[in-house]
């Protein structure tokens, strides 16, 4: 996206609070973020302005606040604001400053502008690229195709769950686990987030226990079951699992992304020949705050440039704090196209069973989803099996349009898991 200088630029949207006009806080944020400073040096010659300088776009403005939802020393030492002002600004940055480095990118979007005293409030709505920028970072390599592909799945989402307890069982129990999962003839298992390399079950005793019966069943299914592993850890320990993973026929591989970070992301994705499934945990300390952190789509935007191609979204009804219009948004953010990179399998996933089958495909439209459920099928009364099976007449039902309670009408599996667990009709 050119401006009237010439400028190869991207754009990033913020919501802000500060008692000052909204006008001086986006000139002091596109300042700092930028070739700015708090007071003006001698290098900062209108040239290098030109150049370098990150330009104020728009500003929206909002309904003002009464109090500051965020402390500031820098504020209280100039007295006692009788309001602070809010509302939605957006800033220009040039890609020059920049380059295909995400955690330059990342410090320039929301790096020191958090720490500004002028502001008390401040959340990331949303970044945009220029395609001719974003193709210069890796992308993702499997996405929503490249992982149906592997998984061996088509024309409906994906059913899978979780291994449970999600730690403390030894090597041996969690292939017995997969072994029973398998046999219910599910399409992917994922490692628990807690999970990685403990002494009690080394990732490569895991490793060698659970794929002979991944490939034992791939035999049998004329498909591999899908297994993220967590391959958590340092670059060098996150590829040589995943050579491992390879190696041993496997075809997934997972990492808890916020915490191994950008640049970790990216040299895993560069290597990898797997699917990366993207685990999220941790996401609510970066977003639970309306007013600090980020919005989930400019977040799923960075890990899309990162390369993961399946990432978490929440799940409806689940139980953890966030609402299901904030999943159900979380979920098209991850199928929307963004600058020429293609969209990310959303994961669905925490206190699932077959009863959000409808409402999510009502409100989602799409059956490119993974739909992970670790009670509503390893806690199915009737079995693990079962609970597989009830997953996808869950589904059968929302594609089809038909209530659920009369889809179960002879069907078992349904019939259980909406008496188990309180269906949603």
């Amino acid at each position: 996206m050119p401006n009237e200088n010439n400028r190869l630029e991207f754009r990033a949207r913020y919501r802000v609070e500060s008692p000052q006009p909204l006008a001086d806080v986006a000139e002091v944020i596109a300042g700092e973020q930028s070739s700015g400073t708090f007071l003006s040096v001698p290098g900062e010659t209108e040239e290098l302005k030109l150049r370098s300088r990150a330009r104020v776009v728009r500003i929206d403005e909002l309904p003002d606040a009464p109090s500051a939802s965020l402390h500031s020393a820098f504020v209280t030492r100039r007295g006692k604001p009788s309001s602070f002002h809010r509302g939605e600004i957006e800033i220009a940055f040039p890609v020059a400053n920049v380059g295909a480095n995400l955690s330059s990118l990342m410090a320039t979007v929301c790096g020191n502008l958090y720490e500004l005293g002028e502001v008390t409030g401040l959340r990331v709505l949303d970044v945009d690229l220029p395609p001719e920028y974003a193709k210069q970072f890796a992308g993702p390599r499997f996405g929503v195709e490249g992982t149906r592909v592997k998984a061996g799945v088509h024309g409906r989402p994906l059913i899978g769950t979780i291994i449970k307890p999600s730690i403390g069982l030894t090597a041996a129990q969690t292939a017995e686990l997969v072994d029973s999962l398998c046999e219910a003839d599910i399409d992917f298992i994922k490692d628990d987030e807690l999970i990685a390399d403990p002494p009690y079950a080394p990732f490569d005793q895991r490793l060698k226990a659970v794929m002979p019966v991944l490939q034992r069943h791939a035999d049998r299914l004329g498909r591999m079951p899908m297994y993220a592993i967590n391959i958590s850890g340092s670059v060098d320990d996150m590829r040589r699992r995943h050579d491992d993973v390879l190696r041993a026929g496997g075809t997934c591989v997972m990492a808890s992304i916020n915490w191994v970070g950008y640049s970790a992301m990216e040299d895993l994705r560069r290597h990898s020949q797997l699917p990366i499934h993207g685990h999220r945990n941790g996401w609510g300390a970066l977003t639970r705050c309306p007013e600090l952190g980020m919005d989930f789509i400019a977040y799923q935007k960075v890990w899309r440039l990162a390369g993961v191609d399946q990432l978490h979204v929440n799940g409806l009804g689940s139980k953890f704090w966030e609402p299901d219009e904030s999943v159900v948004a979380s979920a098209k953010a991850c199928l929307s196209p963004w600058a020429g990179l293609g969209p990310l399998m959303p994961v669905f996933s925490s206190g699932q069973w077959a009863g959000q089958a409808p409402e999510m495909f009502r409100l989602l439209g799409s059956i490119d989803v993974m739909h992970l459920a670790g009670g509503g099928i390893i806690g199915h009364p009737q079995g693990p099996a079962a609970g597989v099976r009830s997953m996808r007449e869950g589904w059968e039902a929302a594609v089809a349009g038909i209530a659920l309670t009369d889809h179960a009408r002879d069907r078992p599996a349904l019939a259980a898991a909406i008496e188990t667990f309180g269906g949603r009709a």
